[in-house]
């Protein structure tokens, strides 16, 4: 079974009646990650949540299968979440496929893949397995998308404030998700007694825009400006950003990079191809002149090696919490060090 973003919805379901494996790809890593989460709430028993490394499964490939057929550690159901990047987990899959007796519904993130990849062409074909593709989303579509989550908390808005939610989650369909929960939280509202979101409410809750928090320190790193760097790393502790937070936008912007290096291909227009994307409105005016810096700072493997960078940055983050601070500015160094113009 195949969908894409724009047929997801629909199919959600009716996949986690039917399937098992599910595979999200595709270089909207927010997207696919939000997708499964929605396959996991649809989820008749999801019981425990077992992650698990693409790069673990590389390694060792028949620990997926293994753990997706061993009881859960409470004895109850279970469900696994992959994270890999690229190919990773193709032999574990395939050696999952091949076992037999019950198994716990395995999702599976691809960061760096499509439905091109091996893994997508050996689960496609099959009843029992999703394959889903997600693009990076354009204003629009996410607005719309925090609409729907609004109607579900409770919550009346307009389109100007969809908008301004999209728009300072930097597009991400999670960090929208957390910002619409905040929401419901600060007026106490739910189906039952929906609440009027206006732009008092955002301002009173301190819902901060783009400008205000994540893309000044993205694009100090990205662009390689290390001479803003440390003052940048200090207001990020002094407004008590979350690190992970931070992190997820520097995956959206790195995978619109990703999207963007395709259509411009090896010798393409850098400047027409974003030109064309502000036309469509699926990039704003405002990111025009950074993410030309950034197409030209990060380019085919490099741009590969920063895909990975940020996935092994993000686990790093998920797994040693108390150091969040401390490994997201090494992180984040490292990253603003390589993009340096050479001298």
């Amino acid at each position: 079974m195949k969908a894409t973003q724009k047929d997801f919805g629909s199919l959600a379901r009716r996949a986690a009646n039917e399937c098992s494996v599910f595979y999200f790809c595709g270089p909207d890593e927010a997207g696919a990650s939000a997708a499964a989460q929605t396959i996991i709430s649809m989820l008749d028993d999801p019981g425990e949540r077992m992650e698990m490394a693409g790069a673990t499964l590389r390694k060792d490939p028949i620990l997926l299968g293994d753990e997706a057929r061993a009881g859960s550690l409470f004895g109850d159901s279970k469900h696994i979440v992959v994270r890999a990047s690229g190919d990773e987990a193709l032999d574990a899959v395939g050696n999952h496929l091949l076992g037999t007796g019950d198994a716990c519904p395995v999702l599976i993130v691809a960061t760096s893949a499509t439905d091109k990849s091996r893994t997508a062409k050996l689960l496609e074909k099959r009843d029992d397995a999703l394959v889903a593709m997600f693009w990076p989303p354009d204003l629009g579509s996410v607005a719309g998308s925090v609409r729907t989550m609004a109607d579900t908390a409770g919550l009346q808005l307009n389109g100007d404030i969809a908008e301004r939610i999209a728009r300072g989650a930097g597009l991400d369909v999670r960090l929208a998700q957390s910002e619409i929960e905040k929401i419901a939280l600060y007026l106490d509202a739910s189906p039952e007694s929906p609440r009027n979101v206006d732009v008092a409410v955002l301002d009173a809750i301190g819902a901060k825009t783009e400008d205000d928090g994540f893309m000044p320190v993205v694009n100090a790193v990205l662009s390689g400006e290390t001479n803003k760097l440390q003052a940048e790393l200090v207001r990020v502790r002094e407004l008590a950003i979350n690190p992970v937070g931070l992190l997820l936008a520097f995956e959206r912007r790195a995978a619109q990079l990703a999207s963007l290096s395709a259509k411009i291909g090896p010798r393409g227009d850098i400047n027409g191809v974003i030109q064309s994307e502000k036309r469509a409105r699926r990039i704003f005016w405002k990111d025009e002149r950074d993410l030309s810096v950034q197409l030209r700072r990060w380019r085919g493997k490099k741009l590969d090696r920063l895909l990975s960078k940020l996935l092994e940055m993000h686990r790093a983050l998920l797994s040693n919490s108390q150091s969040a601070d401390l490994l997201l500015s090494q992180g984040l160094t490292e990253i603003a060090r390589a993009a340096a113009p050479r001298r």
